[in-house]
């Protein structure tokens, strides 16, 4: 199976700093990767950093067998990165399909194109039947579901989800997992950033766990919840 991407030893250092110190992963085509950890582990640190919006201090960042370490986010997007935020970012004056075309025109010149290329990512994520609707009416699902649009717009080989299933109620989280399992089935791989378990678990073909800035354990989603550095670390005994 063909590795389409790795981050080898990975720091970035704000300063006197270490954020994420000497991490190392890997992808392969149609898998998902999930990176856990409490809250200022680094974990969206080193998302930023393979992705471009952080500089790294030390360390590659291979892309299909290119060394991208120090290009710009546009230019990994062009070549095969999407990626959601935290924060939904949507044009509020917009309509949901107009926020989609945003995302397709980074690779499409042409209006028909473009917008061929959104329409499908909106019914992909299920949000065709909204796709004249301003995005300012959707409530938080469907939000997320827009930030999804917009990243498979770009046409990923590799998707990054940032925490894109917080807060979600348990029937939107049922259907979010569901929608994300699909996505694989293309081809598409996936590295996410997710606190809530039950995703992870059911996902995530493999699990980093991050605290402090440093890999403290990596396997399955069941080696890993059962570690006791894990647990001390992160899900604490209850």
């Amino acid at each position: 199976m063909q590795k389409m991407l790795s981050a080898e030893n990975i720091t970035v250092k704000y300063g006197g700093l270490i954020a994420v110190n000497d991490v190392s992963l890997s992808l392969s085509e149609g898998k998902i990767l999930g990176l856990i950890g409490p809250n200022g582990a680094g974990k969206s640190t080193l998302f930023n950093a393979i992705t471009g919006f952080a500089p790294v201090t030390s360390g590659k960042v291979i892309f299909y067998d290119q060394d991208v370490t120090h290009l710009p986010p546009y230019i990994r997007t062009r070549q095969g990165m999407g990626r959601t935020f935290q924060t939904e970012r949507p044009y509020q004056e917009l309509t949901v399909l107009e926020n989609v075309l945003v995302a397709a025109f980074l690779r499409y010149s042409s209006r028909q194109d473009a917008e061929k290329v959104a329409l499908s990512a909106l019914e992909k994520v299920g949000l065709l039947d909204r796709a004249h609707q301003l995005s300012s009416d959707l409530n938080l699902a469907r939000l997320r579901r827009l930030e999804l649009a917009k990243a498979l717009a770009l046409e990923p080989k590799v998707l990054f989800l940032d925490e894109i299933m917080a807060g979600l109620n348990p029937p939107s989280l049922k259907e979010m997992i569901e929608l994300i399992r699909g996505l694989t089935t293309t081809g598409i791989s996936i590295v996410m950033v997710e606190h809530i378990m039950e995703a992870i678990i059911q996902l995530a073909d493999h699990v980093i766990v991050l605290a402090s800035g440093s890999k403290i354990a990596e396997g399955s989603a069941l080696e890993v919840i059962n570690d006791a550095q894990v647990i001390d670390a992160y899900l604490g005994t209850d």
